[in-house]
């Protein structure tokens, strides 16, 4: 068992995820069991149960419909803990991984991002085809920007409190964790990865669509070239 005295805040944007989000919050409960926490739902307005099912087991549920990095900023702007962290709705990602993501920010580091692709981390999810632009985007990224990352496009990750007024993100869609990872080098951030085994969605569609999500995040790494 885990006690620390930092409180922990879990930011999750959903969009119909209710044959998951019982599950998810859940997980997240008995994980940071005996620790200060909160969870805050940030929902799309979801048309089926997510809502209802994320307030009945304790969450805070606030409203973006704009898009994922949307949603994820709002959520991340609103937590009140010392460590935040962005997690699926989709139990895609562990909730019994978050401790390697606490541990990272609790040693000093700014910004800790789950990869799948370091050495203990793996994906039961990816295709080749998103596996080779994502592979993509990290050489561009790494040569562009000076970063050593292995990772790119997955979204669980952790945060020193005070970091999100450093980032200034923008992106409303997919291209937020491209954003992060770009900005967090730019910034100057203290940055680390930790493995991370993704699995695959348990219910439900998929909001991943690979070319178009591929022509944002390319258009995210342009955008952020400039100095700013």
């Amino acid at each position: 068992m885990h006690h620390i005295k930092e409180k922990i805040s879990v930011v999750i944007p959903t969009l119909n995820e209710s044959g998951n989000i019982r599950k998810v919050i859940e997980e997240v409960k008995a994980v940071l069991s005996g620790n200060s926490y909160e969870i805050i739902v940030v929902d799309g307005h979801s048309t089926d149960d997510t809502v209802r099912i994320a307030k009945k087991l304790g969450a805070k549920v606030i409203y973006d419909s704009l898009g994922k990095g949307s949603a994820l900023i709002k959520g991340l702007n609103a937590a009140k803990g010392d460590i935040l962290i962005s997690l699926d709705a989709d139990l895609s990602t562990d909730p019994r991984e978050m401790w390697l993501l606490i541990d990272g920010i609790r040693v000093g580091y700014d910004v800790c991002m789950g990869s799948r692709f370091m050495a203990g981390g793996s994906s039961e999810d990816i295709s080749l085809l998103r596996k080779f632009g994502n592979l993509s985007f990290v050489f561009l990224v790494n040569h562009l920007f000076g970063s050593r990352y292995s990772d790119m496009c997955y979204g669980y990750r952790s945060f020193r409190r005070g970091t999100m007024k450093k980032l200034g993100l923008k992106e409303r869609g997919f291209g937020i964790e491209t954003e992060i990872s770009i900005k967090s080098v730019k910034r100057g951030l203290k940055v680390i990865e930790v493995p991370s085994i993704e699995k695959k969605r348990a219910v439900g569609e998929g909001k991943l669509r690979t070319f178009s999500d591929g022509y944002t995040i390319l258009r995210t790494i342009i955008k952020n070239l400039g100095k700013d």
